[in-house]
């Protein structure tokens, strides 16, 4: 398997260098050069597996070339042994129709965890064929960055540089990133700078010819595509378990960035039977008024209680415009220039049309994530996160018929986001005790400027280069 730039001009490259390149040279993103395909026969034997042997049997086609099937079983089973259920992402059932696919039993407590604990093990496997350094630049809204930072702290030959908005991310979320004081971690908090900023600044940086030559720059967002394909692997353990491939199921994902729901529309082009992938976003609404209107155009950012999704600049949404517009990589460069100087894009026709076959999406307000998150309490006795809390919402409004399962992703722990839950519910979710000494651990981060070259100038002093 090899893999091609959304952009049509960097060089294709092995799933090794496409994990170690993270961003491609021509600043688009990498995707595979075909999807491969899985027939219903081979889906359904795979009812029943541990999580880690789907994992190992989803990814295969992904890896070919660079890992052994053997090999890749090894690294699966390691990096879902951390998780604290051993359904590593259990479902749950709401009621006749309503599920949620509970993504938070990891290390971090987001679902995050799911890609980047395979991900830290796949750096270490690929390093430790060369001489190569690798220094991770990566922007998070909160859940990345704990999720990262965990999955690489101590490793040999990596570092890692994690920018965050100040004042962005919750107590809990900057926490589980500035109380890991492995000396390969670096955590930096943004002044006056939203996740925006700070992701602009990471693209920068892998753009720039200055850093690039000194150090091999890698990535951890999902803009990495092995990280979104982990990502797709849960899609399959839910459908499963639901009755695919024999019955259709529909997924609701609170997303910003645009990965998550992308792995499933992956995991729809491979063959898993997917009635619908609905998009719930917060006020910060770029995704659905993409979907809804074909208005891909870039607003203010509003911190919300969702702070993983107060994003509107979706890196991920350029993958699925390059597969729904032919792969024409030209073309798409051309339409990304445009947004990127103006702020402001229209989906052509096709890209339209194409997403409104397996895409629909719905905006859930501060009173609608709150009451929702207080009515699956009451209704159940389940708290659920704000994002969780978008999710449900766009699950129940989106007129899915009655016979379809409609799993929602649950992607974070209800007490990453205690006051929100707290308010909606009267009660206050409480942090699982492999964390719960959280907040008597010491922090370590370093404040700076939200600009490219206080960026720079300190990943340039801490960062080791790449040979």
């Amino acid at each position: 398997m090899d893999y091609i730039s959304t952009r049509g001009s960097a060089p294709a490259l092995d799933f090794e260098g496409a994990t170690l390149a993270g961003l491609a040279s021509d600043g688009g993103l990498y995707v595979p050069r075909e999807w491969p395909r899985f027939s219903a026969e081979e889906i359904a034997s795979w009812a029943g597996l541990p999580y880690a042997e789907l994992a190992a049997k989803v990814m295969a086609p992904f890896v070919a070339g660079s890992l052994t099937e053997e090999r890749l079983l090894e690294l699966t089973t390691a990096a879902y042994g951390r998780f604290a259920h051993d359904g590593v992402t259990p479902l749950k059932q709401l009621d006749s129709q309503q599920w949620l696919l509970e993504l938070f039993h990891g290390p971090t407590l987001a679902f995050k965890d799911v890609a980047l604990q395979l991900l830290g093990l796949l750096f270490e496997e690929f390093l430790g064929r060369s001489d190569r350094n690798l220094t991770i630049v990566g922007a998070t809204s909160g859940d990345t960055g704990s999720a990262a930072i965990d999955a690489v702290a101590g490793r040999a030959k990596v570092d890692i540089f994690m920018l965050h908005p100040k004042g962005r991310v919750s107590d809990v979320q900057r926490r589980q990133m500035t109380t890991v004081l492995a000396p390969n971690v670096h955590n930096i908090a943004l002044e006056h700078a939203n996740f925006d900023d700070a992701q602009a600044i990471v693209k920068r940086v892998f753009n720039d010819k200055g850093m690039t030559d000194r150090f091999a720059i890698g990535a951890v967002n999902s803009i990495n595509w092995a990280r979104l394909m982990a990502q797709v692997v849960y899609y399959f353990a839910a459908g499963l378990q639901l009755g695919a491939p024999h019955r259709k199921v529909a997924f609701s994902v609170p997303t910003g960035n645009f990965g998550d729901v992308f792995a499933g529309y992956v995991a729809a082009q491979m063959g898993l039977p997917v009635e619908r992938l609905i998009v719930a976003t917060n006020v910060n609404d770029i995704l659905h008024r993409a979907l809804a209107e074909g208005d891909y155009s870039q607003g203010t950012v509003t911190p919300t209680a969702a702070p993983s999704m107060d994003i509107q600049v979706s890196s991920n949404f350029e993958r699925l415009l390059f597969d729904l517009g032919g792969r024409d990589g030209k073309a798409l460069a051309e339409q990304m220039a445009g947004f990127e100087s103006t702020k402001a894009m229209q989906l052509t026709n096709a890209q339209r049309e194409g997403a409104s076959a397996l895409f629909s999406s719905a905006r859930a307000d501060a009173d609608e994530m709150a009451s929702t998150i207080r009515r699956a309490y009451e209704a159940t006795g389940e708290l659920i996160d704000p994002h969780t809390a978008c999710g449900l919402f766009a699950a129940r409004t989106a007129g899915i018929d009655a016979s379809v399962p409609v799993v929602t992703l649950a992607t974070a722990h209800p007490a990453k986001f205690p006051e929100a839950v707290e308010r909606a519910t009267g009660q206050r979710p409480t942090l699982p005790t492999r964390v719960g000494d959280l907040f008597e651990r010491e922090e370590k981060y370093e404040t700076l400027p939200g600009t490219f070259e206080a960026v720079t100038e300190f990943v340039a002093a801490h960062a080791s280069p790449k040979v």
